[in-house]
C-alpha cells in the first residue's frame, strides 16, 4: 500500500492519482520512523539490482508519472540524463527547481509527444499500479516500446497482487473500504502475470524480480528479520510472491525479435 505523500519515495501517476485520505486507519497506526526503515531498503534493493540486471554505465532515461522523485537514486547525473514526465505541472516546475531531473515536461503516460527510439531507459515507478486503475495498461508498454531504443528497457516497480498484503488490498478495493483503510481508491496491486504479459504483448523480452518480501507497516524489527527474504527476490519460483515486483523488459534488435519469434512458432 503506497500513499501518495510518502516522502520522496513515491512516484505519482501521469494519468492522475485520486485524492489520497490522510487519516486513514493504517497511516494513523504507524509511524514515520517505521516508514523508513521500508523506504530505505527498498531503494537499496532497486539500486542493487537495476546495478547488476541494467549494466548500464550512462544514457537516456525517462521517467513517466515521476511525481516530486523522478528516480535520481537509480539514474545519477552526470553520467545519466534524466527526463521527467507528469501531469501535474506544479511537479513538473517542482523537479526541475530542484535540480531533479535535466529536463521536465507535462503529459500523460499513453500519449507523450516524445520522438521515437530516443530513450535507453523508461521508467515507471509505483506509477501503473495507480494507472491501471483509469484504463488499460497496454498503451503505456506500447509507448515504452516506441520510445525505447533497440537494447533498451522498461523499468517498472510496483506492488504485486500475490503477496499477502497484495492480496488484502485486492479485497479492501473490491469491498470499497480501501479509502478508509489506506487512504485511497486507485492503489491496485499488480498480478505478476499480468505485468509479463503485457511486456511480451508489447513485443519486449521481460524478466521478473521481487525487489522486497515485507511491508512498512510492520514493526522494524520484524521488517530486518522478512528482509532477508529479499535475497531470494531472483528465483523465479519466489519473484512472483514478492511485496514490491521489479520488472525490466528488454526492447530487442529488430533481427534478433523476428528470431525469438521463429523460435516460438
Amino acid at each position: 500500500m503506497v500513499p501518495p505523500c510518502a516522502g520522496l519515495l513515491v512516484a505519482t501517476s501521469s494519468a492522475g492519482s485520486q485524492p489520497y485520505q490522510p487519516g486513514n486507519l493504517l497511516d494513523r497506526m504507524t509511524r514515520r520512523s517505521t516508514l523508513e526503515v521500508h523506504y530505505r531498503q527498498l531503494m537499496s534493493r532497486e539500486r542493487e539490482l537495476l546495478e547488476r540486471r541494467l549494466d548500464r554505465s550512462g544514457g537516456e532515461v525517462l521517467s513517466v508519472g515521476c511525481g516530486w522523485n523522478p528516480g535520481r537514486h537509480l539514474f545519477p547525473a552526470p553520467a545519466f540524463r534524466l527526463v521527467g514526465v507528469d501531469s501535474d505541472p506544479a511537479k513538473v516546475a517542482g523537479v526541475l527547481e530542484a535540480g531533479r531531473v535535466d529536463e521536465a515536461h507535462v503529459g500523460h503516460a499513453g500519449a507523450l509527444a516524445l520522438p521515437d527510439e530516443s530513450f535507453d531507459v523508461v521508467l515507471y515507478r509505483l506509477v501503473l499500479h495507480h494507472i491501471v486503475y483509469q484504463g488499460p495498461l497496454a498503451p503505456c508498454f506500447e509507448e515504452a516500446a516506441r520510445l525505447l531504443r533497440p537494447g533498451g528497457a522498461l523499468v517498472a516497480i510496483e506492488p504485486g497482487l500475490w503477496h499477502p498484503v497484495g492480496s488484502g488490498l485486492a479485497i479492501a478495493n473490491r469491498t470499497g473500504v480501501a479509502t478508509a483503510i489506506h487512504g485511497t481508491r486507485d492503489d491496485v496491486p499488480l498480478s505478476p502475470r499480468r505485468l509479463l504479459a503485457e511486456a511480451r504483448a508489447a513485443g519486449f523480452e521481460p524478466e521478473l524480480h521481487a525487489l522486497t518480501y515485507t511491508w512498512r507497516r510492520l514493526p522494524p524489527r520484524v521488517q530486518r528479520v522478512v528482509q532477508q527474504l529479499d535475497a531470494l527476490g531472483s528465483r523465479p519460483r519466489a519473484a512472483p510472491f514478492g511485496h514490491t515486483l521489479l520488472l525490466i523488459a528488454w526492447k530487442l534488435a529488430a533481427r534478433r525479435r523476428d528470431e525469438r519469434t521463429r523460435a516460438r512458432a
